[in-house]
């Protein structure tokens, strides 16, 4: 069973900002574990490049050899954390710009997710097109306000996901959400400028 987290080091950072890495481990997240076959067929690769993909994100512990399901011609993986969290504090300079390709590539993954989403959603039953939502709230509020805010949105997402329902109960599927809070851009005066 994969733990809870984990918060990659610059080097992770590194490693999870190839977009191809990103689908690999929410695949092994959300389906479970698999061979480079199965997820090359999925994600439309060649093996070698899976198994090249698959050997980086190991490297950085983000997914493990899955030894009771393997053999000698198959090797499977599953994840070994059930998310990664990066925190948006300030990093060293050594690690921002690894910090900002990884944002960037979680970025695309969400857009990708929230554009398959839009496309399903007409033909999702009446009841899964009620539970779900893609709206936005701009308040005005200080960092300490702000951050007291997305503390309580965790903790209130944390209840959920710790008494999810069983995988297979009847009527279920797995609901996304993303969280995603920041100042307006533009809005806030930045470091090192002249204003």
């Amino acid at each position: 069973m994969a733990s809870s987290a984990i918060t990659p080091s610059a080097a992770g950072l590194r490693a999870l900002s190839h977009p191809t890495r990103l689908k690999m481990l929410m695949l092994l997240r959300s389906e479970g574990p698999a061979t480079a076959t199965q997820l090359a067929q999925k994600l439309a690769l060649n093996t070698g490049a899976t198994s090249y993909h698959l050997r980086q994100l190991a490297e950085h512990g983000f997914i493990v050899e899955d030894h009771e399901r393997g053999d000698a011609r198959d090797r499977w993986w599953r994840a070994a954390h059930q998310s990664t969290h990066m925190g948006m504090a300030t990093r060293p300079e050594e690690e921002a710009e690894d910090a900002e390709a990884y944002l960037q590539t979680v970025a695309l993954m969400y857009t990708e997710t929230l554009m398959q989403a839009v496309a399903e959603r007409r033909f999702l039953p009446a009841a899964w097109q009620a539970a779900s939502t893609t709206s936005d709230w701009h308040i005005r509020l200080t960092p300490t306000r702000a951050e007291e805010l997305l503390d309580a949105l965790e903790a209130v997402i944390s209840r959920f996901w710790d008494t999810e329902e069983p995988r297979d109960s009847q009527g279920t599927a797995d609901f996304v959400v993303n969280l995603n809070a920041f100042p307006r851009p533009g809005t806030v005066v930045l470091e090192g400028s002249e204003e």
